[in-house]
């Protein structure tokens, strides 16, 4: 199954809310602005560790996840390849 690059924002985004209250149209800017941050991050090729925990969660309950710090050098040497190997500065 391909993973989609720009995950689909929820349903509530595209509803205007019942109640033409400000308070909502403050949260679906709010959820907006996530949406858009998760996709610059992606971009630059750092994605969320909440959606990683979650993905193992759901998907991969019986293995530990990495803590923050190894999520982030473990997708830091996916980018910029680490160990020697991969891309270089000069």
């Amino acid at each position: 199954m391909m993973q989609r690059l720009f995950p689909r924002p929820p349903a509530e985004l595209s509803a205007p809310p019942a109640d033409g209250s400000r308070e909502g149209t403050r949260q679906r800017v709010g959820r907006v602005l996530s949406c858009l941050c998760d996709g610059a991050r992606l971009l630059v090729g750092m994605p969320s560790y909440d959606t990683y925990v979650a993905h193992m969660a759901q998907l991969h309950p019986d293995k530990q996840p990495m803590s923050y710090a190894e999520f982030f050098r473990n997708r830091q040497e996916a980018r910029y390849g680490g160990g020697g190997g991969g891309l270089r500065c000069c």
